[in-house]
């Protein structure tokens, strides 16, 4: 169900160019040309912050949203507006423009930037770089040689039992850089028909 504020907050943000939401943090991300810039929880929209715009967010006493991972808080970069932001909604706008250029910077960066361990990509963690060295991938550049489809049949050999089809997902977005719900469809179906 689409809540008034995530409705009216991609309403907004349509100027800015393609916008999509995906279930995120236990909110709605909301994307604007596969980036991610801004997450509506529980009918509050919170903007993403950067170095810049967090120290003027927490001047101003915006709280940033704080979820929980494994029953450990995990504190995010986006920030709560206020309800009065609503009045203007240009302040919103304005906000939203920010975070988004600081977003696509970011994420260029991260792209260009090859993450040295397994556990730096996108999805991954330390247990999957354990599976993945288990299996016998030990660098970024094997797993980027051998696929996900062969990473994951590799795991699935070392592990000897069932592995949850998420982590092929996992995999293909860490390859791609990538978080592992915009794999699309066309290629998730294209991966199964390949493992099966």
């Amino acid at each position: 169900m689409i809540k008034p504020v995530l409705k009216d907050s991609m309403k907004l943000f349509g100027s800015l160019g393609t916008v999509k939401s995906r279930s995120m943090f236990g909110g709605f991300g909301i994307f604007v040309d596969e980036t991610m810039f801004a997450l509506v929880v529980n009918d509050q929209l919170h903007i993403r912050g950067d170095k810049e715009s967090e120290q003027r967010f927490k001047q101003q006493g915006f709280e940033p949203y704080v979820y929980k991972k494994r029953g450990f808080p995990v504190v995010t970069k986006y920030f709560s507006l206020p309800e009065h932001y609503w009045n203007d909604t240009d302040d919103i706008l304005n906000e939203a423009t920010l975070a988004l250029a600081a977003a696509k910077e970011d994420k260029q960066q991260q792209a260009t930037a090859k993450p040295t361990r397994l556990k730096d990509l996108p999805n991954l963690r330390l247990a999957t770089e354990r599976m993945l060295k288990k299996a016998g991938i030990e660098s970024v550049d094997e797993l980027e040689l051998q696929g996900s489809l062969n990473a994951y049949r590799a795991i699935c050999d070392s592990q000897g039992s069932s592995v949850s089809l998420e982590l092929l997902w996992a995999l293909e977005g860490a390859i791609n850089r990538t978080h592992w719900s915009v794999v699309p469809k066309q290629r998730r179906d294209e991966l199964l028909d390949q493992l099966n």
